[in-house]
């Protein structure tokens, strides 16, 4: 397989094969600005950074942590230092649904999140080496039976991080490895409860009796991200469910939160890059 070095590249690689995509990347590509897409995402951090915000949880990254993704969720990677090497492996849903079996779901840590479950795998230095060996041989492969060999290492890779997902998650830590500055948390929590009001700024500000430029600053500051920015993301993978399960466009309009149509066709489309009418299409498809 191809080792992609651009985190879309391998996105748009992997829906259009409808399969799965590994790319490389180091401290010259700039991270992407919070958003959402249609495949599964592993992040594996090698050699540590600062912080990713996923849905509304803040981790920490240290050399050796992996994070599970589902399309859903809306993720940003914060404070980035120079020197962030890392590997994104991109995985369609289809694919993963196709190789799973009646007594095992490999979709489980992408699709499993009960109250207290957290995104963030710490491996440690086996787990470490079990992983790198398996995306180096998918890597590396080629000629005779390469395809059988990628298709049957992945197969073992992700049954084995499924494995020490439900291990960790099932220790009930309470510890939790996601933190953030208590104002912006609160902030983050009032967000997503009231997602489908009109929620500015202003707003936000008298809320929690804060300035705006003050609320926007220490918000930007633990996340990497604007407020706007932050809640247009949430309203579309609220909204790409939605359409998932056959809600009618209108009426998605209404429920994550945008008062106006237009501006939510526009939002939308400059997110996910097609109209929710084709999107609903496609899911339901």
């Amino acid at each position: 397989m191809k080792e992609e070095n651009s985190c879309k590249a391998s996105i748009k690689n992997c829906l259009e094969q409808r399969y799965f995509s590994i790319a490389r990347l180091y401290k010259e590509e700039k991270t992407m600005d919070i958003h959402i897409h249609d495949c599964y995402e592993i992040y594996y951090s090698i050699s540590g950074g600062k912080q990713i915000l996923i849905h509304n949880k803040l981790y920490d990254i240290s050399p050796g942590d992996l994070f599970v993704i589902n399309q859903y969720e809306s993720h940003h990677v914060s404070k980035v230092d120079r020197a962030h090497e890392r590997i994104v492996i991109s995985i369609h849903p289809e694919f993963l649904k196709s190789i799973s079996s009646d007594k095992t779901d490999l979709s489980y840590c992408f699709t499993n999140r009960s109250e207290n479950f957290n995104h963030k795998i710490s491996l440690n230095k086996e787990q470490q080496q079990h992983f790198l060996y398996f995306i180096n041989k998918i890597i590396a492969t080629n000629g005779y039976g390469s395809d059988i060999i990628e298709y049957a290492s992945f197969l073992e890779l992700i049954t084995l991080l499924n494995g020490i997902y439900i291990a960790n998650n099932n220790l009930h830590i309470d510890d939790h490895s996601y933190k953030y500055n208590q104002q912006v948390q609160e902030i983050i929590t009032y967000i997503n409860e009231n997602i489908t009001e009109l929620i500015t700024i202003d707003y936000l500000a008298n809320h929690f009796y804060l300035s705006p430029s003050y609320i926007c600053r220490i918000f930007k500051s633990a996340t990497g991200t604007t407020i706007n920015k932050y809640i247009s993301a949430r309203r579309i993978t609220i909204a790409k469910s939605l359409l998932a399960n056959g809600t009618n466009v209108n009426e998605v309009c209404e429920k994550c939160g945008f008062n106006d149509y237009t501006n939510f066709l526009k939002t939308f489309k400059n997110a996910v890059g097609i109209s929710p009418k084709k999107y609903s299409t496609f899911s339901i498809s």
